[in-house]
Order: C-alpha cells, then sequence, then structure tokens
C-alpha cells in the first residue's frame, strides 16, 4: 500500500511539472505567433487590371499560405514604384524587394537575355523549355547572365510556360508576309529583331501603352501576350483581325526577381518557400491560362466581332528564315552562342521524344468536334 501511495505521489508530482511545461508552453507561443513576418514589396510589370496581376496574386498566395503567415508579400502593379521595363534595376539597388517580370524586359542590357523566353523556336514549346533550365543547364546559364556577366544583385526564378504569342492585331487579315513590310508593330526583345528583318518598323511599349499608340496611329499592329491581357486592355476596339500562332514568342515563361542580400538574408526554409513556391505557381497559372484564355478568345469572336484566323504557313516560314538571318551576328558573343547551342541540342533530343511519342491531338478534336476547325 505504501509502495502504491508513493507511486501515486509521483505520478501527481510528474503531472504537476508537466502541467506546468503545457502552460508554460501555451504561454510561450503567443510570443512565436507574435512576431512580425518578413515584409516583401513585390512590383509587377503588369496594370493592376492585367490576368497577368492575378497570376503573380496565385504566387502571393502560395508563399503566404506556406510560410504559415512567415512570409508577406506586398504586390504592386507596374508603375507603383517603378515602370514596367525598370523592375530588374530596382530589385538590384534594393528599392523593391522582388518583382514579376519577364526577361525580355531587361534584353537591353544584353540581348541574351531574350534566350530566357522570347527566342528563336527550334521546335520545343515554353513548358519543354522550362525544362531545359532545370535539367539542360539553362539556370546555371541564366546565374552566369544576371550575376557574373551583368553583375546584378538580384536571385531569380522562372515559371509558367506560356501558350505561345499569337501574331497579334491587324486592321487588315495578314495573309502573306510581304504585308509586314513598312508596317508599324509592336512587340519587345529578340521579336524586334525579328520582324525588322522581315521588313517592319518596330516600336518597343509596355503593354498599357499599346492601344493608346494604336489609337494615335503611332502603330499599325501589335502583339502583347493571350485574349484574356489583350481583350482586357482594348485590343477589340482598335483592330479587328487577330492572328493566332507565331515564332516570335513561343516559349516564353515569367520571371520571379528577388533581391540577392534579401533573399539570402532569410532562413533557408523561407528562401525554399519562395523558390519552389514558384513551382507550385507554374501550375495554377496554367490552369488559370486555360480556362481564361479560351473562354476570352470566344467572346472576342462571338461579342466583340473580332475576325480571328490562324497565321498561314508562309508567314510562319517567313519567320524562320527571318530567325535564320539575325542568329549569325548575335551568336559572334561567345556566352549568346552557347546558350543557344545547348537549346537547340536540347530541342533536338527532347522534341524528338515529344512529337514521335504524342497522338495527334487535331485529328481527335476534328473527331469529335467536325467542322470547329
Amino acid at each position: 500500500m505504501n509502495s502504491n501511495k508513493l507511486s501515486r505521489r509521483r505520478f501527481l508530482k510528474g503531472s504537476t511539472v508537466a502541467g506546468g511545461a503545457a502552460v508554460a508552453s501555451g504561454l510561450a507561443a503567443p510570443a512565436v505567433l507574435a512576431q512580425a513576418p518578413v515584409t516583401l514589396k513585390m512590383q509587377s510589370s503588369w496594370p493592376a487590371s492585367d490576368v497577368f496581376q492575378e497570376m503573380a496574386q496565385q504566387y502571393v498566395e502560395r508563399v503566404q499560405e506556406m510560410s504559415g503567415g512567415r512570409i508577406k508579400i506586398d504586390l504592386l502593379p507596374a508603375g507603383a514604384v517603378v515602370g514596367a521595363f525598370q523592375v530588374q534595376d530596382a530589385c538590384h539597388d534594393g528599392t523593391i524587394d522582388a518583382a514579376h517580370t519577364v526577361p525580355v524586359y531587361w534584353y537591353g542590357k544584353n540581348k541574351a537575355a531574350s534566350l530566357f523566353g522570347t527566342g528563336p523556336v527550334f521546335g520545343a514549346d515554353a513548358n519543354q523549355m522550362i525544362a531545359w533550365l532545370y535539367h539542360g543547364g539553362g539556370y546555371e546559364f541564366y546565374r552566369e547572365l544576371t550575376q557574373d556577366i551583368l553583375g546584378l544583385n538580384v536571385v531569380g526564378f522562372l515559371s509558367f510556360g506560356m501558350p505561345a504569342q499569337p501574331l497579334g492585331w491587324f486592321k487588315n487579315e495578314i495573309t502573306d508576309a510581304n504585308q509586314l513590310q513598312g508596317l508599324k508593330y509592336r512587340t519587345v526583345g529578340l521579336a524586334a529583331d525579328l520582324f525588322q528583318a522581315m521588313g517592319a518598323s518596330v516600336a518597343q511599349l509596355p503593354g498599357g501603352e499599346i492601344v493608346p499608340a494604336m489609337e494615335r496611329g503611332v502603330i499599325d499592329g501589335f502583339e502583347f501576350n493571350n485574349p484574356t491581357s489583350d481583350m482586357r486592355f482594348g485590343a477589340q476596339d482598335v483592330a479587328k483581325n487577330y492572328m493566332l500562332s507565331s515564332y516570335h514568342q513561343a516559349s516564353e515563361s515569367f520571371e520571379y526577381i528577388f533581391n540577392r542580400d534579401k533573399f539570402e538574408s532569410l532562413p533557408p526554409d523561407l528562401q525554399a518557400i519562395l523558390k519552389y513556391g514558384v513551382e507550385a505557381a507554374h501550375l495554377a497559372n496554367y490552369a488559370l491560362a486555360m480556362n481564361q484564355y479560351s473562354a476570352d478568345l470566344q467572346k472576342l469572336a462571338t461579342e466583340a466581332g473580332v475576325n480571328v484566323k490562324r497565321t498561314p504557313d508562309e508567314v510562319l516560314e517567313a519567320q524562320l528564315a527571318a530567325w535564320d538571318k539575325i542568329l549569325p551576328p548575335l551568336m559572334e558573343d561567345p556566352f549568346f552562342a552557347k546558350v543557344v547551342e545547348s537549346q537547340k541540342a536540347w530541342s533536338e533530343r527532347v522534341v524528338y521524344y515529344s512529337l514521335q511519342n504524342a497522338p495527334d491531338y487535331e485529328l481527335a478534336y476534328r473527331h469529335y468536334f467536325p467542322g470547329k476547325i
């Protein structure tokens, strides 16, 4: 009996200690939760109304949730702090902590920047080129360009292999490559070199300036990116011919840039969340794009009276010939050349597999939806 009482006393004493520890732990928890989250100021290159801003928000939401609220991203639209084309410089000097943009917007610093999304097409689509970043050495080339060659104080990741961008919006349907001769046309990056080689006069403008430029006659035709973005900024109000399919920007993806000092000051787990959140956003962005782009293309055709056409093969062949014309002088730069050769080798192997393996999806579509195409 004495032994039982002793055991009971020990149990109660142990329970009291354990209970006190639990209370102490409970009291400590709010102090941990009350710690202020790391706040990052991120500006995009997109107007607040653009679907790309919604895609950036998908990233923000995933990062904040995965971090348990330890990271808070203050997402701002283009122009909130700096212009759409100035976000890289702003990240470099710490004016902002992060940016959501595309590499082509800083190709003025080095034309090789355009190879990370707006370069020549060797048969690979945008998602296959995302795979090149991970397994073909692309990310090391990107790091070399941004940090070693340009000396930028940034860290970056790429995500969301975009559907090929349309040839664009025109007052007259494009049936012949000769119609591009002398045309005042808006595009960006190496696509500017491409269309200049095809005889166009190119203006590089941010998205928000395109429709006003068309209204004033500064440009005769333009491309931006996709049916949703184009419709939201009013492309259908200044042109009625929408030409889908093009080789000028057929493998673009978003770029997430971080000030390097800010990024590396974070704990490793938060760095990982920012890095791999890009992968989570990749799928979320793609799913949103498939739903929204297809629905808005229908609206453009049925409600806005837009003549939606596929770009003729003759024009696409002329684009490939133009790529062949502009690449040799660009490849006199050793870095540019080694990136292109890497992309070609990757495309030769990966696209061969893809084309050999993929069934003819158009055949199946025509079977079930005859007369649609």
